[in-house]
C-alpha cells in the first residue's frame, strides 16, 4: 500500500477547509467501497454525498510523488474533499479490495506518456520530418511575437524614462493633486507595454506619495525616494538588456533576473534547461508568512526553506491576485522534511526563489536539527558584510535570511538585541513587508530559548535609521525549530 502522510495531504489540499472536510469524510465512514489495483498505483472509492448516487473518487499514483485525484462530484476544487478523503483512507491503511485499472485511466496515462515521449524526442532531436517542420514554424511564429513584444517594451521604457527624469528634475512634491491622477493613468499604460516591474514600482511610488499627503509622515517620503531610485535603476538596466537582445536577435528566456521584471513567466522546464536545479534535495521549511502587496494588488505567501545538505536558504513565493483569490490556492506552513526529486531555482541574488512539483514528506530527525545548527554563521561581521553586498543592489530582494548562532537575545532599553559568542551585536526589529514577530519573543515559554541557540533571521536595511537590522523568524534549539512566524 502507498505510504502517504498528513503533511503531504495538506500540501495537496486547495485550502485547510477542504483537507478538514476530507478527513471528516474518512473518519465518519463516508466511503462505502474501497478498491486498489494489483500494482498499487491506482486507488478507487465510492463515497456517499448529497446526490442520489455515490461519488466515484480515485487517486492515480503512476507518479508516486505527484498523485492525481479525480472525482465525479460537481465540486470545482481540485482535489475535492472526496479525493482528499480517499487519501486519508490510504493513510489510515484501510482495507482495499482488488480491482482492475479502468480503461479511461489507462487512456489518460497513455496520452500523458505520449506527450512526455514527444517532449523527450524534441529534446534529443529525434523528431520526424513533419514534426520538425511543424516545430520550426511554431518557433518562427513565437520568435516574431516575442520580438514584437520586446520592441513594445522598449517604447514603454522610453516613456518611463521621461517620467522619471521629470520627477527627478521637479521633485516628488509635484506628484500631488491632478498630477497624481496623470501618473495613475501612466501606470495603467505600462501594463499595455508589458512592463509589470516598472508598473509595480510606479504604483508603490503613488501609494507612498498619497500617504505622505495625508499624514505628512517623513517615512513615506523616504520610501518614495527609495522606490524612485529602484525605478530609475530598473529602467536603465532594462533598456540596455532589451537593446542587447534585439541587437542579437535573441528573444529567448535567459539567466537574467530582468526577464521576470519585464513580464516573463518562467516554466519549470525553462529553468531546468538553464541548469537551475536541485536534484534529490531534502528541504525543510523554517518559517512562513503571508503579506498583502498593495502595489501588486496581490497576497504573497512566503516560505523560507533550508537545504539540509548544504545549509543554503531558499524562498518559495505564491502570488494570489485579488481578482483571482477564488482560483489560486493559498500556500500553508509545512512541517517535517520534503524530499524533492527535482526543484528549479529562479535567477537572482540572495535567497533564491525555488519551485517544484510533488515531493515525499517525512518527520524531522535529530540529525536534521543538528545539521541546521551546524550551518549557522558564528561571525556577525562576516555575515553582515555578505548581506550588505547583496542588499546594495537596488533590484535585490530587500531581505536576506540567514542562520545566526547567538549567545543571548536580550532587551536594551525598549529594543531587543542579539549578541554572539564574540560579543558582536545587532538590533532586532520588524522588517517592512513581513508579518511582525518581535513581540512574540516575550511570549516564549522558557527564557533558555534566548540563550545559546540559532536564530533564523531576516536581515534588512532601515533607511530611516541608516543601519542594518535583523527580524527574528524562528529559533533552532538542539531538539526543535520554534517558529515565531508560521
Amino acid at each position: 500500500m502507498q505510504t502517504i502522510t498528513e503533511q503531504q495531504i495538506m500540501s495537496m489540499a486547495p485550502n485547510a477547509a477542504a483537507a478538514s472536510n476530507g478527513k471528516k469524510i474518512s473518519q465518519k465512514g463516508g466511503f462505502v467501497k474501497l478498491f486498489c489495483s494489483s500494482d498499487d498505483t491506482f486507488y478507487l472509492g465510492e463515497c456517499t454525498g448529497s446526490g442520489k448516487s455515490n461519488y466515484v473518487t480515485s487517486v492515480d499514483f503512476i507518479e508516486p510523488n505527484n498523485p492525481v485525484c479525480r472525482c465525479s462530484c460537481p465540486s470545482r476544487q481540485f482535489p475535492c474533499k472526496h479525493g482528499l478523503g480517499l487519501l486519508y483512507e490510504i493513510m489510515a491503511k484501510k482495507t482495499f479490495a482488488p480491482c482492475e485499472i479502468p480503461d479511461d485511466i489507462v487512456k489518460k496515462r497513455a496520452k500523458k506518456e505520449k506527450k512526455e515521449n514527444a517532449a523527450a524526442a524534441e529534446e534529443t532531436g529525434e523528431l520526424d520530418e513533419a514534426a520538425l517542420k511543424k516545430k520550426a514554424a511554431a518557433a518562427k511564429s513565437a520568435k516574431a511575437a516575442k520580438t514584437k513584444k520586446l520592441k513594445k517594451q522598449v517604447e514603454g521604457l522610453d516613456l518611463t524614462t521621461k517620467l522619471v527624469q521629470e520627477l527627478i528634475r521637479s521633485g516628488l512634491g509635484t506628484m500631488g493633486g491632478t498630477t497624481l491622477k496623470t501618473y495613475e493613468q501612466l501606470s495603467k499604460q505600462l501594463g499595455d507595454f508589458y512592463l509589470p516591474g516598472p508598473q509595480r514600482l510606479l504604483n508603490g511610488l503613488i501609494i507612498e506619495i498619497t500617504a505622505f499627503q495625508k499624514d505628512a509622515d517623513e517615512e513615506h517620503y523616504d520610501n518614495a525616494i527609495s522606490i524612485l531610485e529602484k525605478l530609475w535603476t530598473l529602467v536603465k538596466k532594462s533598456k540596455q538588456y532589451l537593446s542587447d537582445k534585439l541587437a542579437k536577435d535573441d528573444a529567448a528566456p535567459d539567466d537574467n533576473e530582468l526577464y521576470e521584471e519585464l513580464g516573463g513567466i518562467w516554466k519549470l522546464t525553462e529553468l531546468e534547461a538553464l541548469g537551475k536545479t536541485l536534484v534529490e534535495a531534502d528541504l525543510m521549511q523554517l518559517s512562513f508568512w503571508c503579506t498583502y502587496d498593495e502595489a501588486r494588488k496581490e497576497y504573497i505567501d512566503a516560505g523560507c526553506w533550508a537545504d539540509l545538505a548544504t545549509g543554503k536558504l531558499y524562498m518559495t513565493y505564491n502570488y494570489r491576485p485579488i481578482k483571482a483569490l477564488n482560483y489560486v490556492k493559498q500556500d500553508d506552513s509545512s512541517f517535517g522534511v520534503a524530499h524533492i526529486a527535482s526543484a528549479a531555482c529562479y535567477p537572482g541574488q540572495g535567497n533564491l526563489r525555488i519551485r517544484w512539483n510533488g515531493g515525499q514528506y517525512r518527520d524531522t530527525t535529530a540529525e536534521d536539527i543538528k545539521a541546521l545548527r551546524g550551518y549557522a554563521a558564528t561571525s556577525l561581521a562576516a555575515e553582515t558584510k555578505n548581506v550588505k553586498n547583496t542588499l546594495k543592489n537596488a533590484l535585490a530582494d530587500p531581505i536576506f535570511v540567514s542562520l545566526i548562532a547567538f549567545s543571548e537575545i536580550g532587551k536594551k532599553e525598549n529594543s531587543y538585541v542579539l549578541k554572539n559568542a564574540a560579543g558582536e551585536t545587532i538590533l532586532l526589529d520588524n522588517a517592512p513587508g513581513i508579518e511582525p514577530s518581535i513581540d512574540r519573543l516575550s511570549l516564549l515559554p522558557d527564557s533558555r530559548l534566548l540563550k545559546d541557540q540559532v536564530l533564523v533571521g531576516a536581515f534588512f536595511y532601515d533607511a530611516a535609521r541608516r543601519r542594518l537590522k535583523l527580524q527574528p523568524l524562528s529559533i533552532i534549539t538542539e531538539t526543535d525549530v520554534i517558529r515565531l512566524l508560521y
